[in-house]
């Protein structure tokens, strides 16, 4: 996949900078590299063992039977019941 980088500027104290910059220099990276990489881990990756959890639970009731009608379920809960809760 090719994507086309956006430069950004973002401001770190200086604890945060040395940090990033001797962890760089020991990967033999950039502290850029390092810092897209952990936003790729904490925003991009976690979305999509998300994604993967839901996929994964798809249909996962749809052999049971001791389950009500669907249908009638929800045509139940969708009835107007607001006169009978004014009264």
């Amino acid at each position: 996949m090719l994507c086309t980088m956006r430069r950004t500027q973002l401001y770190l104290d200086e604890i945060l900078w040395d940090r990033l910059r001797t962890e760089a220099r020991a990967r033999h990276t950039t502290v850029s590299d390092l810092v897209r990489k952990a936003l790729r881990e904490k925003y991009v990756s976690s979305f999509e063992r998300r994604r993967k959890a839901m996929e994964a639970v798809v249909g996962i009731w749809k052999d049971r039977t001791d389950l009500p009608d669907t249908d009638e379920y929800i045509r139940s809960m969708r009835r107007n019941t607001r006169a009978e809760r004014l009264r």
